[in-house]
């Protein structure tokens, strides 16, 4: 089809059963792939072959700074994404146009690690064909527009949505779709780690890929143990939403850094490398000792670790039996730990940026137990997550604005499906 037929398609509804499936507002999902259209148009001209494809953001669910110590996570795909219009060349070459971003030209021929594009979109698009290759897939020359409503800095993963984009691009142009989203999940990894230079685990990926609620162990990071919950949060009657509180991420890389730092000085005191594989009963055991040797936040941080893995199961059991109110129960005592023994809620080197525990503050007293709210993903600043009766949605919304300013806040819905091509 060329861009006059799809763009007749969206229009008259072919797509709506997909539309309906990802995202609340159908209209606005036609109105936003119709001028993504019309962009890739100016680009490229009126072109064949135009294929439709779209990549969620992901968000924690529970499971806060687990994974890098090879522990377990749940988290979900978000019907905020990445979205592309593309087709096949036969130049041999990628060609990614972002809205905002220059245009990326990656050069099939060379899928050598560049170090000129460290840190760059170029060298995720570059090292995802890399995996492809190396995995003995195919790869082709294409040509895209994106465009994504994955709000950057705000713990939701845009980076990731974009791999797992480009993965199912090529995927479903080259590959008859016939990649599994767990291989998917891996090749964006390697993209990320090798390529772009950024030492990630694999969680923003799997959830990304595989999409719904995402159950993941992490004890064999290399091929962790995927679940898939189905599960609707309207039937509960809450929405899930994140808090964005403005907070400066800059300066706070020793922060992130000390968590796993000091995590892994407790590992290694109890002769292992991470406290996935620690015992617990002898940490517990010795925990005088431990402390002249690691000090007390070291300890209070594997106490997070060691009560949040059980967190991550009670919940993962509240979730696939339908008890939301014990769902909830865990969201709260997540964030409880968060604030009291992970201390990831502002940094000790700017305490007048406490964006994060002001934000869970005013949450609680609007809620009054009734729903939760947590810090979400790496902390130190950024945004919190909460779970919202609908009934009391629009009062928090206002609530929640006057103090961080018009938009902050953001209604989500966990999606069924990661990445995806619409049809």
């Amino acid at each position: 089809m060329n861009i006059k037929e799809i763009k007749s398609k969206i229009a008259e509804g072919s797509f709506d059963k997909s539309f309906v499936m990802l995202y609340d507002d159908v209209e606005k999902a036609k109105k936003r792939y119709s001028k993504a259209c019309d962009e890739f148009v100016k680009l490229y001209g009126d072109r064949d072959n135009i294929r439709l494809f779209s990549a969620p953001g992901r968000t924690e669910i529970g499971g806060n700074h687990t994974d890098h110590q090879h522990g377990c996570v749940l988290a979900g795909s978000v019907d905020l994404d990445v979205i592309a219009v593309v087709s096949t060349n036969d130049d041999g070459v990628v060609r990614i146009k972002s809205e905002g971003y220059p245009m990326d030209e990656i050069d099939l021929d060379d899928l050598n690690i560049n170090k000129s594009e460290i840190g760059r979109a170029a060298s995720l698009i570059r090292g995802v064909c890399a995996a492809f290759r190396n995995n003995g897939y195919n790869v082709g020359g294409f040509d895209a527009y994106t465009t994504s409503n994955v709000l950057k800095g705000s713990g939701l993963s845009s980076s990731a949505a974009f791999e797992v984009l480009v993965s199912n691009i090529l995927n479903g142009l080259f590959n008859d779709a016939k990649v599994d989203a767990v291989s998917i999940a891996k090749f964006s990894q390697f993209a990320e780690r090798e390529f772009f230079g950024k030492p990630c685990g694999l969680l923003d990926q799997m959830a990304s890929s595989v999409g719904g609620f995402t159950y993941a162990d992490f004890n064999d990071p290399a091929n962790p143990i995927i679940e898939k919950i189905d599960l609707d949060l309207h039937d509960f009657g809450f929405t899930l939403c994140v808090v964005d509180t403005g907070g400066n991420h800059a300066d706070l890389t020793q922060d992130y850094a000390d968590i796993t730092i000091e995590c892994r000085e407790i590992s290694n005191y109890l002769g292992v490398n991470f406290l996935r594989d620690a015992d617990e009963d002898v940490f517990r055991a010795d925990i005088a000792a431990i402390r002249s040797k690691c000090g007390d936040r070291a300890i209070l941080r594997a106490f997070h670790f060691f009560n949040e893995q059980r967190r991550v199961e009670c919940q993962r059991s509240a979730l696939k039996s339908g008890d939301f109110s014990e769902f909830l129960k865990y969201v709260n005592a997540s964030g409880e730990s968060s604030y009291k023994f992970l201390q990831n809620l502002y940094s000790n080197s700017n305490t007048s940026e406490q964006g994060l525990s002001l934000a869970i503050a005013l949450t609680q007293e609007y809620l009054d137990d009734c729903g939760a709210c947590r810090v979400h993903g790496g902390g130190f600043a950024g945004t919190i997550q909460c779970y919202v009766p609908n009934d009391g949605l629009d009062g928090y919304i206002e609530m929640i604005e006057s103090a961080f300013g018009k938009g902050s806040c953001v209604p989500l819905n966990i999606r069924p499906v990661g990445g995806y091509e619409i049809v």
